[in-house]
């Protein structure tokens, strides 16, 4: 087997990161875009020792599992790969996921659910990031055409690349009224005249779109992300859509002068409302701006929170410790059954996010500690009953399971958005802490991303 053949593979099963595995006489092969049940060709374009990968070139048989994606840039964009299985089938391969991974890495038998499904199945996302660029990456149908415009393009990259952008002209996970704005937007900054970032020369004026809609209030927030500061170009653009669209409530101009191709300005400049809009959960609600961190699956984040809701099992004489505490979100919901709540984060904005929000809600028992976990945690004079592990994908420091182990909760509940350093975090835990059950949660359907809630009870 070498790069460049191509091969007839029986797909066995789906690996984490959303591949089909097939075995050549026991070797390894990983295939983009196909599901257990397809007899595929694929061809072979990387090469290891212990395995190889390979892009589909025909399915001969497919899946019975396989369905016609919405999508027409669906197997191109990176957005979301899985949209031909169906939806059932794709809850199964989560869970297997979160099963293998605490079995093979984490040493671990221990009760995993059946994955609570998302409410929504398209129109999900309550924010989406859009990007220009001066190269237009063709659709397959699209080449050996007659060319379309190839020096703008305003959408999503293609799978596995930074550079390469799709030009959409709407994206089936944000709503009707997102992908109206999305047109709007990209009807004006190609009749501007004022060229387009390019990614790899770092020379042109647009650079992002953020689109953010609250489900509760269904307000929007346009944030325009330039290159550098030109009223001249952008209040036009602000004027013509807060006078179609009455429920734009917020557009922001984020300045971003540096190479670095994050969609966060060095500054940003009010054009139009507030700097922020409303969203709910629960009954609670959350201030976002432009910038801040809120879960992308609002209706999702509410079976996510009941989950730790219930798992920690408060009564209201608790005291709680929530690690990785960003804006507020978990401490704020579990306020109403503990007797205290500290979150700890190290992002200093994220902080004062959170206390805006308790104060907004007029909850009173939290208290928010801005630093890091590993020189904060030990010092806490409160002994917790029950701790929240949320950290970043991943996972925890070494340093800061020694902490917790130090601290002994009586309870922890563990909320993970990565499956591998999920298991890998257990497993270190799992002497001092009995793994009781873990709820998978899907919040990004037609995605391999799967949120996990574990529950532990002190040994």
């Amino acid at each position: 087997m070498k790069k460049g053949d191509i091969l007839e593979l029986e797909i066995e099963k789906v690996v984490f990161g959303g591949q089909g595995l097939a075995r050549v006489d026991g070797f390894a092969v990983f295939v983009e875009s196909a599901i257990p049940g397809d007899r595929v060709r694929a061809r072979i374009f990387k090469k290891k020792k212990r395995f190889a990968e390979a892009r589909l070139v025909e399915i001969i048989k497919p899946s019975q599992h396989r369905i016609d994606a919405p999508c027409r840039y669906s197997g191109v964009c990176g957005g979301c790969k899985w949209q031909f299985c169906d939806y059932p089938k794709q809850l199964e391969y989560k869970r297997e996921h979160v099963l293998d991974s605490l079995e093979r890495i984490g040493k671990l038998d221990v009760p995993v659910h059946p994955v609570i499904p998302s409410p929504k199945h398209f129109g999900y996302r309550n924010k989406m990031e859009f990007s220009f660029s001066d190269r237009r990456w063709l659709l397959p149908e699209e080449m050996g055409g007659e060319a379309p415009q190839i020096d703008f393009a305003l959408g999503l990259h293609v799978s596995g690349t930074f550079y390469k952008i799709l030009d959409i002209e709407a994206c089936l996970l944000q709503s009707d009224t997102g992908n109206q704005i999305l047109h709007d937007i990209k009807e004006y900054t190609l009749k501007s005249g004022i060229p387009v970032y390019g990614i790899r020369t770092h020379i042109g004026f647009w650079r992002f779109l953020m689109l953010r809609h609250s489900h509760a209030r269904n307000e929007w927030m346009v944030n325009i992300v330039t290159s550098e500061d030109m009223e001249g170009a952008v209040q036009p653009l602000t004027d013509l859509l807060t006078q179609k669209y009455k429920n734009i409530t917020s557009v922001v101009n984020n300045i971003n002068s540096r190479k670095g191709s994050v969609a966060v300005g060095e500054r940003e400049v009010l054009l139009y409302g507030r700097p922020t809009i409303e969203d709910a959960i629960a009954g609670f609600v959350f201030e976002i701006s432009a910038n801040s961190f809120f879960q992308t699956n609002t209706l999702g984040a509410e079976k996510l929170y009941t989950t730790v809701e219930e798992y920690a099992g408060l009564t209201g004489r608790e005291t709680v410790v929530d690690l990785y505490s960003g804006t507020g979100t978990i401490p704020i919901f579990l306020s109403r059954g503990a007797r205290k709540v500290i979150g700890i984060e190290i992002i200093e904005s994220a902080v004062s996010d959170a206390k805006r929000n308790c104060k907004r809600n007029n909850i009173s028992n939290c208290e928010f500690l801005c630093g890091d976990i590993k020189n904060l945690l030990p010092g806490i004079s409160e002994k917790p009953d029950v701790m929240i592990i949320d950290p970043p994908r991943a996972g925890m420091h070494p340093d800061v399971v020694k902490h917790v182990c130090a601290v002994a909760p009586r309870k922890i509940v563990y909320v993970s958005c990565n499956p591998t350093t999920l298991a890998r975090d257990l497993e270190l835990l799992k002497q001092d802490y009995r793994v009781v059950e873990v709820q998978p949660v899907d919040m990004f359907p037609h995605t391999f991303h799967i949120e996990s809630v574990a529950r532990l009870e002190r040994k």
